[in-house]
């Protein structure tokens, strides 16, 4: 999986999900290039309107079940392979992200997320390490792994995910209620 080369070295210790899709690496692109993508494939959007789209300029928001509103500002775009781009609330921190699909046979590929989350980062590094081991990497990989299968999802039954279709999560979600 490549690395964002621009990562801050301050960020330490990224997360990443990857997660077999059966389905070609051109139908990935195609899901994950469209502009409001993530209204289809995202189990915790509840809007993702578009500024600018396609290329590295592109610019977006995604509203989560949560209430919470992040802005995403692409830097990289790679057709046909992935894009970089920074995430965070209007005029708060970012997280850096990358998203890379990598090919497999014609009948499947790849789809990886890496997030250099900005939560703990101004904590010392000797401090830091044990809430990230036991509550941002977990609940990261439990959000990720979501999305990626939010995807499959939308790939591969041409249907966009149900809300919280993988479990609710504690950050981005609403929790159902009975």
């Amino acid at each position: 999986m490549p690395q964002l080369e621009d990562a801050d070295p301050r960020f330490k210790w990224p997360v990443t999900v990857t997660h077999p899709i059966p389905a070609p690496a051109e139908s990935v692109w195609a899901a994950i290039s469209a502009p409001g993508n993530l209204e289809a494939c995202h189990p915790f959007c509840e809007k993702n309107p578009v500024e600018v789209w396609p290329g590295p300029e592109s610019r977006d928001s995604i509203h989560y079940l949560s209430g919470w509103v992040y802005e995403r500002r692409f830097f990289r775009w790679i057709d046909g392979v992935g894009y970089d781009l920074e995430i965070g609330s209007r005029g708060g921190r970012s997280s850096l992200v990358s998203w890379r699909i990598v090919p497999g046979d014609d009948q499947g590929c790849r789809l990886s997320i890496t997030v250099y989350p900005h939560l703990l980062q101004r904590i010392p590094v000797a401090v830091r390490w044990l809430p990230h081991l036991v509550w941002v990497r977990p609940t990261l990989t439990s959000y990720l792994s979501s999305v990626v299968k939010g995807f499959e999802w939308h790939v591969t039954r041409g249907e966009p995910v149900p809300r919280n279709q993988f479990g609710t999560h504690p950050w981005f979600s609403v929790p159902k209620r009975a």
